[in-house]
């Protein structure tokens, strides 16, 4: 890899999460149309990458335009997350990211994600399994520890540094959390000053002022958006420009919106198929339209429920420009 993480972020300090139906290929490839903020995959389980079918390998499709295509892994056999790593770098990723973060029950119960957090032993065996088995730089995503009595991130970090691991990033939660309460910001300082990695920053991050915030309280080295992008991605440009010192960035018009979410809405189409493509927009557009207030609710609900692309379009163009 020609550039080094630590010096990539000083310039890109700002990346999207990935995030399962979300960070899909059609909404990387509208991200990299106007930020060149790094892309991840949606999660993805090792077991599914090794025996892929079209389906999985649709979700790892690299957007030719990316500045950097991220891959997320779950699972919790080392051998499996080894192979499912080394089927990404053929696949054209830049980076492997291990999940150690998800708190689903539906992969903490198969003893992935957040779960690895309980088992440390395991956690190490699966990280330098990966780090061993590709050439490409490894990343970290975790949360606090389990619960508030586990706070165990600055000892799994270290041991993931020691293990060759590249950056981490740190959700300012526990698993027992979930979404709950607010992101602890400040204890993800606790990692950052255990080792000397770069640390990302992730939880409750929407707008500049709760960047400045999160970066100020965790010293971290930049902050990751999740939820506070769904339905208004541009916002990762205009927190990235902000940081970086822009003072005359002006907000995102109207009409570069539509232009975002038409975009969207026909790469949606295109990559899923008519049928399934419509289905998959619908929760996209009631994201985009929670953020304008001023629409009638019953226009909003004909034009998530509609079948009909023509419609659909025709009813952006008068939301955003009229």
């Amino acid at each position: 890899m020609k550039y080094i993480l630590s010096e990539f972020i000083k310039e890109h300090p700002v990346f999207m999460a990935p995030m399962t139906g979300v960070t899909d290929f059609p909404f990387r490839k509208i991200l990299s149309s106007f930020t060149s903020i790094p892309s991840y995959s949606e999660m993805v389980a090792s077991r599914e990458i090794i025996y892929s079918n079209d389906k999985v390998k649709k979700k790892l499709y690299r957007n030719k335009n990316s500045s950097l295509f991220i891959i997320q892994i779950v699972g919790n056999e080392p051998y499996l997350m080894s192979e499912a790593a080394k089927h990404c770098e053929q696949l054209g990723a830049d980076i492997i990211d291990i999940n150690m973060g998800c708190p689903s029950k539906k992969v903490t119960g198969k003893l992935s994600g957040s779960a690895l957090m309980r088992n440390i032993i395991e956690a190490n065996e699966i990280i330098k399994s990966v780090v061993n088995s590709v050439k490409l730089p490894v990343t970290l995503k975790m949360r606090l520890g389990w619960d508030e009595n586990n706070l165990n991130a600055p000892k799994i970090a270290k041991s993931a540094e020691d293990n060759g691991v590249k950056l981490i990033t740190i959700h300012g939660r526990t698993r027992c959390q979930f979404y709950k309460d607010n992101a602890n910001w400040k204890e993800v300082s606790k990692v950052k000053n255990n080792v000397f990695l770069p640390i990302i920053v992730n939880g409750d991050i929407c707008d500049i002022n709760s960047a400045n915030n999160a970066l100020e309280d965790s010293l971290a080295d930049g902050v990751m958006i999740g939820r506070g992008a769904i339905g208004r991605p541009w916002i990762l440009q205009e927190i990235l420009s902000k940081i970086n010192g822009s003072i005359n960035y002006d907000k995102i018009s109207k009409f570069d919106q539509y232009k975002i979410v038409i975009q969207h809405y026909e790469e949606m189409l295109s990559h899923y198929g008519y049928e399934l493509g419509v289905r998959v927009a619908r929760k996209h557009l009631n994201k985009y339209f929670y953020y304008q207030k001023e629409i009638p609710k019953k226009l909003i609900n004909l034009v998530i429920r509609s079948d009909c692309p023509k419609f659909v379009k025709t009813n952006l163009k008068s939301i955003y420009l009229n």
